[in-house]
């Protein structure tokens, strides 16, 4: 009998250590939380009445893949976007059109006279 419970004490204290260490890195996770993770993964193909299907470890897990593309694919765009925001409201925009051509004497008028010293 002692032999029994020492076996079992064995067996429980790796599970409940392991959780309570799941638990203070992340925190108590929420009903409203695991709602929102249950809507989020079905956003991108994932179907909870199908959990007793052979195939559901494979299934949840590819769904959290495709989750987690998702959710960096929202965040770089996310980032984008900001970086444009930020340049819009920066002040400086594209430069300006050039109205003048450098290098070349401005063009003279024929009603001008000529110049004093011309060869000088």
């Amino acid at each position: 009998m002692l032999r029994a419970a020492l076996v079992s004490m064995m067996a429980i204290v790796p599970a409940v250590s392991f959780a309570q260490v799941n638990s203070t890195q992340n925190g108590p996770v929420t009903r409203a939380q695991v709602l929102q993770e249950l809507v989020d993964l079905e956003s991108v193909g994932y179907n909870p009445a199908s959990a007793n299907d052979v195939n559901y470890p494979e299934d949840v897990q590819s769904a959290m893949r495709r989750l987690a593309e998702k959710r960096a694919n929202d965040a770089r765009l996310a980032q984008t976007r900001q970086q444009q925001e930020q340049v819009a409201q920066s002040g400086y925009g594209a430069p300006p059109a050039q109205n003048g051509e450098a290098g070349a004497p401005a063009a003279v008028s024929g009603s001008e006279p000529p110049p004093a010293y011309p060869r000088h």
